[in-house]
């Protein structure tokens, strides 16, 4: 086991040597270094052969319980369903795509882990770990047939997935979520440029723009996602909070004591006089992730590999313009408010 792990030590007899057990979270690749052969279920073809699929310019998608999805999630989605078992104290960071996934997985382990990996030390794990070694993607995991690493995380467990609310399995209930949702014009920007850095035949951005406006693109409808976490905060807002990207680049520090406080670990009064949530910000801002090396090197992806320094591209606000007609952001902006009238949400205004 790592070296710079938490102990947490109980007061026991005179008599008997002090127990002593890891305080989570910690990196999920600090814990689980061993790799392993993956064995993806097959229990589940049967199901599989009968959903209806289309071929777009970036893959075939298959539709589950109304969801479009790529063939290799479908069977980590099933097996989450129906395997997963969580703890009370688990944490589920949830979003679409390319809508600050890596940089929620960054704050929210340098936030709930502090007290074990002070931002400023010398040898936090981001100072070696891309944060998506840290944060496992329950959908790639199971779907590996690897989900019983998750036992060998100590509590309390930081996971993440892409699955839309109404997949989620109803075990998940009395679990925290953190979601994050993206403008959906810069989400589809980004998630053009990650599909193409992972390789594979080029397609314009025209293709991913025209299934994206008919609700047929990777992880399906992006209102559907959108509202399913947006419903869900509003009826149980103690156990889902919803985080908007556009705000948190405004004010990542109050993001960041807002995060804490939903998580049970607010900031001390010492801890804010000492700058902890401004450390923690610059730990994690897009700036000191892409010149880490750990960014820089290797790839992440159970059945996809990405190079780690395609997670930190630009991290902006109204990118797509870059990518867009007038006319073509008009259109998106209309369907997507059409679809999101009466729930409160907008990202036009």
């Amino acid at each position: 086991m790592e070296r710079d792990l938490k102990w947490e030590t109980s007061t026991p007899p005179a008599s008997a040597p002090a127990p002593r057990r890891i305080v989570g979270p910690v990196p999920f690749k600090d814990v689980v270094q061993k790799e392993e052969d993956e064995h993806p279920p097959e229990e589940y073809a049967d199901i599989i052969s009968t959903l209806p699929g289309i071929t777009t310019g970036f893959g075939q998608l298959l539709c589950y319980q109304g969801v479009w999805l790529r063939p290799w999630m479908v069977p980590g989605v099933i097996s989450v369903q129906r395997r997963l078992v969580p703890r009370p104290d688990d944490v589920l960071l949830a979003s679409p795509p390319k809508c600050g996934t890596t940089w929620l997985k960054a704050l929210s382990l340098a936030t709930m882990a502090r007290a074990t990996y002070p931002p400023t030390s010398a040898d936090h794990p981001f100072l070696r770990l891309n944060p998506h070694d840290c944060v496992p993607h329950l959908e790639a995991l199971f779907g590996a047939g690897q989900e019983a690493k998750l036992e060998a995380l100590p509590s309390r467990r930081l996971m993440h997935t892409h699955m839309h609310h109404s997949l989620l399995p109803p075990s998940l209930a009395d679990c925290k979520i953190v979601y994050i949702c993206r403008e959906p014009k810069d989400m589809l920007v980004s998630m053009w440029h990650f599909i193409m850095a992972a390789g594979g035949d080029a397609f314009p951005f025209s293709d991913l723009f025209e299934f994206a406006c008919e609700g047929k693109n990777p992880h399906g409808l992006i209102w559907d996602h959108v509202l399913g976490y947006s419903r869900a905060s509003k009826a149980s807002p103690d156990r889902v909070l919803f985080l908007r990207y556009e705000e948190m680049l405004l004010d990542p520090v109050s993001s960041v004591r807002e995060l804490a406080l939903f998580l049970g670990v607010p900031f001390t009064a010492a801890e804010e006089a000492t700058g902890s949530p401004m450390d923690i910000c610059n730990l994690c801002s897009i700036d000191t992730m892409k010149d880490l090396e750990a960014n820089n090197t290797g790839v992440a992806g159970q059945f996809v590999e990405v190079p780690h320094q395609s997670f930190f591209r630009k991290g902006v606000v109204g990118d797509w313009a870059n990518h867009m007609t007038p006319e073509m952001a008009h259109r998106i902006d209309a369907i997507v408010e059409d679809k999101l009238r009466g729930s409160g949400l907008s990202f036009t205004r």
